[in-house]
């Protein structure tokens, strides 16, 4: 799959997901094998930039593979803006927002809320199109609620304002994260546009993004919650596509050393007071995905201090490797 003139290593790609997808683990995930990641969303309101928040999200220096970022909001010329001050800062391309379904991005006409007014749409397409000459992408849900799924509609003008790639969530704003992704609309927008198309949702093994790809016919597909605590989706799944062969699953050496080394990169990022709270949900995942333990979960989420966190963590996986 192309994006402009950046040809991606596969076909699977990192979502955006605000609070999850910062550096430290786009870097693990292009390492374990994503194509592609995607940065978490951006606010186009300048008056936020200055922000520990939104520093941390505006610092590409150091990505790894094709540098792309996401930015929200519901102005044109800041949604323009923001664009150019991330292309000058070193994004390679610049996606927009139109499908988050949080309440608190939405009541600010953002994110999926823009889908209910496709000439507001136009207007911040056109706009960002016009101020950056890195491709444009965009990614969007089906409709606003299963009542009002214009996911075609919003991707033909998407292509006419001249946005390079479309990535769909299987799901209207109404439904949020509730229920089972629907494929038939990202189908049907394949089928529509000449834009390549990436398929969003649910997809959480290889069969199924192999399933999704073949009867969406999308170019791609994009990986959020299911690389949460299992960043070797990524390369699971780019394997058993050009294979058909699946792969085994990571040793718990492997494990071992992608939590700690995760975990210290968070705390390096972040610096120790944040990078120790940020570093308990990644742990928490990775214990939910691997092995289940609530006890130590437990303990490490009451552990202040970053070296302690590593300390326990190499006793824990030690202690697992014993049994």
């Amino acid at each position: 799959m192309r994006i402009g003139p950046y040809q991606l290593d596969n076909q699977v790609i990192l979502a955006p997901m605000a609070g999850v997808t910062d550096q430290p683990f786009r870097q693990l995930c292009y390492s374990t094998g994503a194509g592609l990641t995607v940065s978490e969303m951006l606010s186009s309101n300048p008056k936020v930039w200055q922000t520990d928040k939104s520093r941390q999200r505006m610092d590409h220096s150091g990505e790894l593979g094709i540098r792309a970022v996401q930015i929200a909001g519901s102005e044109p010329a800041l949604m323009a803006e923001a664009a150019r001050v991330n292309v000058s800062m070193g994004a390679q391309i610049i996606d927009i927002n139109m499908g988050c379904p949080a309440k608190k991005v939405n009541k600010k006409m953002a994110g999926s809320a823009l889908m209910q007014h496709p000439g507001l749409v136009e207007e911040i397409l056109t706009a960002v199109v016009a101020a950056v000459e890195v491709p444009v992408t965009l990614k969007t849900r089906t409709g606003w609620d299963p009542e009002h799924r214009n996911g075609i509609d919003i991707a033909q003008l998407a292509e006419r304002c001249g946005i390079q790639s479309l990535a769909i969530h299987g799901r209207t704003r109404a439904c949020m994260y509730k229920g089972i992704a629907e494929y038939d609309t990202i189908k049907a927008i394949k089928k529509a546009v000449s834009i390549p198309v990436v398929a969003n949702g649910d997809i959480r093994t290889p069969l199924q993004a192999q399933q999704v790809l073949e009867y969406t016919g999308a170019d791609a597909i994009m990986i959020g919650r299911g690389a949460q605590g299992n960043p070797w989706l990524f390369r699971e799944i780019a394997h058993f596509l050009e294979t058909g062969q699946e792969l085994s699953p990571p040793s718990l050496t492997e494990v071992a050393e992608t939590v700690i080394h995760h975990v210290g990169k968070l705390h390096e990022f972040y610096g120790s007071y944040q990078g120790v709270r940020i570093a308990r949900k990644h742990v928490g995942w990775y214990l939910k995905e691997q092995a289940s333990n609530d006890e130590f979960r437990q303990t490490f989420n009451r552990l202040e201090d970053a070296s302690e966190q590593l300390k326990a963590l190499e006793d824990y996986f030690v202690t697992v490797e014993k049994r």
